[in-house]
């Protein structure tokens, strides 16, 4: 910036707002004393009044009768050419001249006039770039309004002037309003001239407007001026001029008109070409010095034909706008061009170039733009104090000339590291060149760009020499790039380094770090949003929330803010006293512990926003942390009304944040408000603050259910009332209207520093409100990732400092905002860290090229060939350098250059050589470094013209792909044919140490192809190869011969790989360990470079490089070659032919359309509540999967009906239904989708499939309800015991102590002696020995006070004939051996079972035939006894006898052997019992009749009788007292027909008392029968004894005694033999009939007698055998007989 004019540097006017503003002041004040001459100032002089007429006739474009001139500078017509000037003005009378001399200047074909008006209409960018220069346009605007030049467009303002300024037109309190800019409009010189006065002041004053003037014409800037008024009185009005004035204005009219003459001669010469000629600058951009956010436009006008087109540049890049929205406005109207740059900065100090091209050519011009910032206030009275202390703001020197300083840094501070808590200090010494000891620079901290101040925790100190900064307790908002900045005049110089802060140590091990940057927002009088960072510590577990703590200003004690943790990295603070003033902090929790709380917020004060502004302005008192509110009592109140604008800025999952406008109605006292919220779509209001009602026009709802909606409004209230409520909000979903981000894509890590690594990324998609990313890093292969940054910086790009040399580290990012941190990007490709240039290795130039060859020669030019250097100085070779030199007589020249610019290929025509002349030839290479050492001279080559018919030599022959067995030569075409076009070449080989006459050719045939595959290699051999052309002619010349290549596959040797991803893309891919930081991957196919990118797109990233065809087909058959530069020779290759391609794309069709493959398909199944599940199982799932469900063709979504659920780790799919109804039937689809992977499965239930399926699903629901109470788990059922019994059982459930159980059959109830206990939850009832009469249907019934349930068993029928099929089963199952007994009347067969039922079939069987069975041979059964009767046994009866018993099913068999011994002790035994029992039979008895006992009194007739049995008939005799006793006359004793017998006593006496005995024997037997009588005298008894005639005799009944009752019953007699096991008798005594006599009193005594008098007898009658004996063979009871 050039310093000051003279007569301003003591100005006591300068504003600071614009770089220019001087000169406002003082031609303000210029303006304001010389008003008085409008005349002059409004459009000149008399005589240019005097000729006006002549130049509205020329001018008539829309111009009114008052109009002077329309100018504007800008256009190619040169409209300053047609003011009609008051001398001179004939030569521009006409207006058809000047249209002629417009359309000659190209701009349009139109006329003077049209023009004209044309740029009236373009006044807008006329108006603005005279804003962008005015130079005291404000003060001659107060002139020109006092002068009556008035400019009525009103469409353009100015910014205010400067409050300093003197205003003598304006009033004080208008001294904010915009005024319209106005400018002077200048007719030839006499505007400039205003008089020569004798003082400097008056000097000083003249100078600056004639300078402002001077300007606004050599800018180029035209203005346009509409309808300039001009009153009789100024017309009228002049003004002597002095002698000075005169002369200055014809010294500067003769200026002008030569000028104006050079003007026309430029023209007429462009005019010779009047349809085309090249762009011309009429005008061209100007230089700015702005300050800082200032908008700054550059203009430029150009004239050519065709229409020039005009693009801008800066620092010769061309400026887009698109990629700059906002920032740039390029702009094209008439010929003008513009271009305007938005709130400038540092970035936009730059060279700006215009450049204008047509189709005869271009021209450019430029411009520069300096950006100064703006230092703060200067004292007025400096700029009178002398040079010597002139501050530095005004960008001058202390002698008052621009100067540029040079500032170094030394001693500079580097990267920091430090931790919470801790003191960090940056610090670096200043050396300004030269040193003005008065003159001080200014030392400014920057960080991240913002200017620091100093505060509690930010302490700075200026030495003089050294400026350090100091953080006196690090926190993590101190993170970022601190900048220090020395400012000297004009000129300043910067450095920075950056400063990492790490969290503090966590009081509790796995706690989270402490959040960041805690804000205060929206303060209002109750109410303030609390703001703040995650942070990027979550120790090792994710941050469940936050905690808001509080603290009022002036005390210690700390309130939290929130019960639970919030998510949201904002939060409504409610509930604040108003007045009073709160600091903030907040922390941050984990499922490990809470975190150190953050640094404290700057404190807010709990006021009205207006408040709080008028108390910054009219600060009352000094601050002590609380502002006391004070409230006048009230008038009558005024019901307010309704509040306006109501709306919801902020909603969240936990809380919504309302704001709205106090109401225009609300009296003279403060109001306050009450909230109403109410579900979306009722009209139930609910008052959300229902106790206190709110001061500020702000609030936040909580307890609101997520995912509702919900409609809000509110009412004002004041002591007169509550208003009405505003109109409701639009429903408002409770839900994070802010989504966590994405996670960003691409990261890219580059080389920087030995210690630092640049990463680079992309934003996320469809982001909102970023506040910045956490970037991390790890050492590859650690598992352990490390904050690179603590603060979350923005942008796409940060330096990672602090890592270590060598290692290779792996980068990921993950942005966050106020929902939260987003996932993690995809871990970045590895790199190793080392310095970007060289990776930490220093370049050096290449050797020398070598091998130098002549490809070709003719007449006047040479074509070379030459070997790549075998150095190439650790860069890639970018070109090489040829030389040549004449040799004339074997004396070498001096060396000339071939070509001045670096070549890349390693051939080259020399061009201009001298035929027959002989040259030599070297060549250098060059790289990053430098040019190398040129290669030695090659041997002398004469050029001359080749006429060998043979082609020449082929060149650039390489070896690649060396492996073990093969390798692959490439090689170039000779450039020399020969006569006739190369038809092929031969490729020869030899081991390197073979001679010359070891070449031999590897093919036989000529090779089309300009490369071979050579095979059949030996391992660790080294050869050497060369190439030959032929042509119809024959074989050329050899190619030079290729270094000595060794047949090896080096270690970490890699392939081209072909892979088909996920989504179908085919790609080839190669990988290289080897890589130099210059190294680069090139792909080429059937190995020429790939140069069309249509097929093929290829991507490297570090060490991987990816070739990815776009749409594989028979156009990419080839073989795919990669080749790594700056390597020991790394390269693969790959070919793809017709089957490779094949099958490359069926996989990647299958790769690009994916199923998701099923374990299983989709099923419905019956839950237990009757619920219906469909389900499927895929057999993996990733996290991303989801599922689509369609009924009928139409997707369904989880609600009340459907509960969906998809489970990515099982991968299984179900959806539950309550109930099916009629409308459910149909078809069911599964659609599932995991990334691009996609399957579905359905299910169709329709007609019976879907009833079966909803009966099924009905039952079980009904079965569900059965089972919450008392409930049958098995059904009622039998089941047959060991014991041959039925016991029906069934198992229940749900069962307690008041539970009943009944039992029914046929409807009627089974009585049970005792309640069953439901031990093991099993019922029973046994039923023995069932048979026919208990079939029936059975029930069992449940009961308790939560319901019954019941069971049913019917046992008819066919389950009648199964229960009784298991019966006679089991009981076949029990049956013993059979057994043989002996009886009466025969041999007896039998086997005990159970218990016999009839359906129990027996049959019997002898020697393997069925008995039929008759009166001697019979079956039978008696009780449990199953028996075959044979009545009197013959021989023919022995045998084997089988018992055979049927149970409806199968046939059980007992065998028994009659025969032999066993028959015929039997037979012996039968015949034993059949005697005994004919002797039982015929023995004499006594059958009945006489009482044991008769009492009769004295006097009484006694009449005993009994009947007698015997075969013979038994002999009869009494017994009295063991006597004999015979009949007399008064006893008397009969024995009639041979079987009565009678006992008569006429008249009894006590001698008659006795025991009476009757005995009776035949041949079989004797028997005994006693009878007490007993004789009562008279005068002693008083009751009578009844006898036969029931009067006089009373009589005991007695048991008969017999001799043979005196054997113990069963008795057995044991036949033992020696074949036989044991022999039991038993014996039956039949009871014969008789008569019960009446029984009386037994005499023991006599009894026991009786018996003594027959021991004898019954003796002798006991071994007589008796007819009920038998025998058991096995010599076992039965079971339950008694023997």
């Amino acid at each position: 910036m050039m310093s000051l004019p003279f007569y301003q540097r003591h100005h006591e006017h300068y504003d600071r707002a614009y770089r220019h503003k001087a000169l406002e002041s003082t031609v303000s004040q210029y303006q304001k004393e010389t008003k008085s001459k409008s005349a002059v100032y409004a459009q000149g002089s008399t005589a240019y009044a005097r000729g006006s007429a002549a130049y509205r006739h020329a001018s008539a474009a829309n111009l009114s009768l008052d109009s002077s001139a329309a100018y504007s500078h800008g256009s190619s017509a040169y409209d300053l050419e047609s003011a009609a000037y008051s001398y001179g003005s004939t030569a521009y009378d006409h207006s058809a001249a000047q249209s002629k001399r417009s359309a000659a200047y190209s701009l349009d074909s139109e006329s003077l006039s049209k023009s004209s008006a044309a740029y009236s209409r373009g006044s807008e960018s006329i108006n603005k770039l005279a804003a962008a220069y005015r130079l005291g346009a404000e003060a001659y605007s107060l002139g020109l309004k006092d002068s009556s030049l008035m400019i009525e467009d009103q469409s353009y303002k100015m910014s205010p002037k400067a409050k300093r300024a003197k205003q003598n037109l304006i009033s004080e309190d208008k001294e904010n309003e915009a005024i319209d800019y106005s400018v002077p409009i200048f007719t030839g010189r006499e505007v400039s001239i205003s008089g020569i006065t004798d003082t400097e002041e008056e000097r000083v004053k003249e100078s600056a407007a004639y300078v402002a003037q001077r300007n606004l014409f050599a800018t180029g800037e035209g203005v346009s001026v509409s309808k300039v008024a001009k009153s009789t009185s100024e017309e009228e009005r002049h003004e002597k001029k002095s002698r000075k004035v005169a002369i200055r204005e014809s010294a500067e009219r003769v200026a002008l008109k030569k000028t104006l003459e050079e003007t026309q001669a430029f023209h007429k010469k462009l005019n010779q070409d009047k349809l085309l000629h090249a762009p011309e600058f009429v005008i061209e951009p100007r230089s700015h010095t702005i300050w800082e956010k200032q908008n700054v436009k550059f203009h430029c006008s150009v004239a050519g034909w065709p229409a020039p087109r005009v693009t801008w540049y800066k620092n010769n890049v061309p400026i887009n706008v698109q990629t700059h929205p906002g920032k740039y406005i390029i702009e094209s109207r008439y010929g003008l061009h513009s271009l305007e740059i938005s709130t400038c900065d540092f970035d936009d100090i730059a060279q700006y170039r215009a450049s204008a091209m047509n189709v005869k050519g271009e021209i450019s011009a430029y411009a520069s733009l300096v950006v100064k910032r703006y230092k703060g206030d200067i004292d007025a009275s400096l700029l009178y104090a002398g040079t010597v202390s002139m501050p530095l703001g005004l960008g001058v020197t202390p002698h008052g000339y621009a100067s540029r300083f040079e500032i170094s840094f030394v001693d500079k501070f580097d990267v920091a590291f430090g931790r919470e808590g801790e003191t960090i200090s940056l610090g670096c010494t200043v050396v300004i060149n030269p040193d003005i000891k008065r003159f001080k620079p200014d030392i400014e901290w920057y960080r991240n760009g913002v200017l620091i101040t100093p505060s509690k925790w930010v302490q700075m100190h200026w030495s003089g020499e050294r400026a350090s900064l100091t953080l006196t307790h690090a926190n993590k908002e101190d993170e970022g790039l601190y900048t220090l900045r020395v400012v000297m005049g004009d000129y300043y110089e910067e450095y920075s380094g950056y400063v990492f802060v790490r969290d503090a140590d966590a009081e509790i091990p796995g706690a989270p770090g402490a959040p960041l940057d805690v804000q205060c927002l929206d303060a209002n009088k109750d109410y303030v949003i609390v703001s703040w960072k995650q942070p990027a510590v979550d120790g090792g577990n994710p941050i469940l929330g936050y905690f808001i703590d509080r603290c009022e200003v002036g005390t210690t004690h700390w309130t939290q803010c929130n019960e639970t943790p919030v998510k949201f990295a904002r939060f409504p603070v409610t509930g604040l006293i108003e007045g009073r003033s709160y600091i903030f902090r907040v922390r941050a929790v984990n499922k490990a512990g809470i975190s150190l709380p953050s640094r404290v917020s700057e404190p807010v004060a709990a006021l009205d926003p207006a408040d709080r502004a008028r108390l910054r302005s009219h600060p009352s008192a000094p601050w002590t942390g609380q502002i006391i509110v004070t409230e006048e009592e009230p008038a009558e109140g005024v019901v307010p009304g309704p509040p306006t604008d109501l709306q919801v800025i902020e909603a969240t999952k936990n809380y919504v944040v309302l704001s709205w406008k106090p109401p225009g109605q609300r009296g003279h006292e403060g109001i306050m408000y009450f909230v109403e919220k109410c579900v979306a779509g009722t009209e139930d209001w609910q008052r959300v603050n229902t106790e206190i009602p709110v001061k500020s026009p702000r609030f936040a709802v909580f307890d609101l259910s997520e995912g509702k909606s919900y409609c809000f409004r509110v009412r004002c209230c004041n002591s007169a009332g509550i208003g009405e409520p505003s109109e409701a909000t639009e429903a408002t979903v409770v839900d994070d209207k802010l989504d966590i981000p994405k996670a960003p894509g691409r990261i890219m890590p580059t080389r920087n520093t030995d210690t630092s690594v640049v990463v680079t990324w992309t934003e996320p998609p469809d982001a909102k409100e970023l506040v910045g990313y956490y970037i991390e890093s790890s050492v590859v292969g650690s598992g352990r990732w490390e904050p690179c940054n603590n603060n979350p910086v923005k942008g796409t790009r940060f330096i990672c400092h602090g890592l270590v040399n060598g290692e290779k580290y792996v980068f990921r990012v993950r942005a966050v905002n106020a929902a939260g941190l987003s996932e993690f990007s995809q871990d970045s490709e590895p790199i190793e860290v080392q310095a970007a240039i060289g990776g930490g290795l220093l370049h050096a130039a290449p050797s020398p090229p070598y091998d130098i060859m002549v490809l070709e020669s003719v007449r006047d030019s040479m074509a070379l060939g030459w070997k790549q250097p075998k150095v190439t100085g650790g860069t890639e070779i970018t070109g090489y350098y040829v030389n040549y030199r004449e040799v004339v007589d074997g004396v070498p020249g001096k060396w000339m250059e071939a070509n001045i610019k670096a070549i890349s290929e390693r051939a080259y025509r020399i061009q201009n050589l001298k035929e027959n002349m002989v040259y030599q030839f070297q060549v250098a290479a060059a790289n990053l470094a430098g040019v190398g050492t040129p290669s030695l001279p090659s041997q002398p080559f004469k050029c001359e013209e080749w006429t060998i018919a043979v082609p020449g030599p082929p060149h650039d022959v390489a070896c690649i792909e060396v492996r073990k067995d093969s390798l692959v030569l490439l090689w170039k075409e000779p450039v020399y044919t020969g006569r006739s076009p190369i038809a092929g070449y031969y490729v020869d080989m030899k081991e390197t140490e073979a001679k010359e006459e070891h070449w031999r050719s590897v093919n036989e045939k000529p090779l089309q192809k300009k490369y071979l595959k050579i095979g059949g290699l030996k391992e660790g051999v080294s050869y050497v190869f060369r190439v030959r052309a032929t042509n119809q002619a024959g074989v050329g010349k050899p190619s030079n011969v290729t270094e000595p290549v060794v047949a090896e596959t080096r270690p970490g040797t890699k392939e081209v790989v072909v892979n088909v991803d996920d989504n179908g893309v085919i790609s080839l891919n190669f990988e290289c360990d080897q890589m130099s930081p210059n190294s680069k991957f090139v792909w080429s196919k059937n190995y020429e470079p790939i140069e069309d990118d249509s097929r093929l797109n290829i991507d490297t990233k570090g060490g991987k490089s990816k070739a990815t065809f776009k749409d594989l087909g028979e156009d990419d058959l080839g073989i795919y070659s990669c080749v790594v530069t700056d390597t020991d020779g790394v390269s693969s290759s790959l070919t793809i032919d017709e089957e490779e391609m094949k099958r490359l794309l069926a996989l990647s069709h299958e790769r690009k359309f994916p199923t998701v493959p099923l374990a299983s398909e989709l099923a419905v199944e019956i839950l237990e509540k009757g619920e219906v599940r469909f389900w499927l199982q895929a057999e993996k799932l990733s996290g991303n999967a989801k599922a689509n469900f369609v009924f009928n063709d139409k997707e369904i979504f989880n609600g009340e009906k459907y509960k969906m659920k998809v489970d990515q780790k099982t991968g299984l799919v179900e959806m539950i239904m309550d109930k099916l109804e009629d409308k459910d039937e149909g078809t069911y689809t599964f659609q599932l989708q995991d990334g691009k992977a996609t399957n579905q499965s359905s299910l169709v239930l329709i007609g019976d499939v879907f009833k079966k399926l909803q009966d099924e699903a009905d039952f079980q629901r009904k079965e569900w309800h059965r089972k919450q109470g008392p409930h049958f788990v098995d059904k009622l059922g039998w089941e047959v015991t060991d014991d041959c019994n039925v016991m029906l059982k069934c198992k229940v459930a749900n069962i307690k102590k008041e539970t009943h159980i009944v039992w029914y059959k046929d409807d009627r109830e089974i009585m049970v002696d005792e309640e069953h206990d439901f031990k093991d939850g099993v019922c029973t009832l046994l039923i023995s020995e069932f048979s026919k009469k208990d079939a029936g249907v059975y029930e069992v019934i449940l009961k308790d006070d939560r319901g019954k349930d019941s069971s049913e068993l019917k046992l008819k029928e066919t389950a009648f004939a199964d229960l009784m099929n298991e019966v006679c089963r089991r009981i076949a199952l029990s049956a013993t051996d059979l057994k043989i007994q002996s009886t009466a009347e025969g041999i007896r067969l039998y086997s005990y079972v159970t218990y016999y039922v009839e359906d129990l079939r027996v049959g019997w069987v002898h020697n393997d035939t069925q008995i039929k069975f008759t009166d001697r041979v019979k079956t039978g059964v008696t009780g449990e006894q199953i028996w075959l009767q044979i009545n009197e046994p013959t021989p023919q009866d022995k045998g084997k006898y089988t018992m055979e018993l049927f149970d409806g099913k199968t046939g059980h068999k007992k065998t028994v052997d009659l025969s032999g011994q066993a028959f015929d002790e039997a037979f012996a035994e039968f015949q034993r019992l059949k005697q005994a029992a004919i002797a039982e039979k015929n023995r004499a008895r006594v059958l009945g009749g006489l009482p044991d006992v008769v009492t009769i009194q004295e006097g009484k007739a006694l009449n005993l009788s009994c009947t007698v049995w015997g075969d013979p008939t038994p002999e009869v005799s009494w017994l009295k007292n063991e006597k004999a006793f015979v009949s007399d006359a008064n006893c008397i004793l009969k024995f009639e027909s041979g079987k009565n017998v009678s006992f008569t006593i006429s008249t009894v006496s006590t001698l008659d008392s006795g025991k009476y005995s009757i005995v009776v024997k035949n041949k079989y037997g004797t028997e005994t029968s006693d009878v007490t009588v007993i004789v009562i005298s008279v005068s002693g008894q008083t009751d009578t004894v009844q006898g036969q005639d029931q009067n006089n005799v009373a009589v005991s009944k007695k048991k008969k005694t017999t001799t043979a009752s005196k054997r113990k019953e069963g008795e057995k007699k044991d036949f033992i033999k020696p074949h036989v096991e044991e022999v039991i008798a038993t014996e039956e005594t039949p009871v014969p009939n008789e008569t019960p006599p009446v029984e009386t009193e037994k005499d023991t005594k006599s009894n026991q007698q009786a018996a003594k008098t027959t021991d004898g007898k019954a003796a002798v009658a006991e071994m007589v055998p008796q007819p009920a004996e038998s025998l058991d063979r096995q010599g076992k009871k039965p079971p339950g007989k008694k023997p």
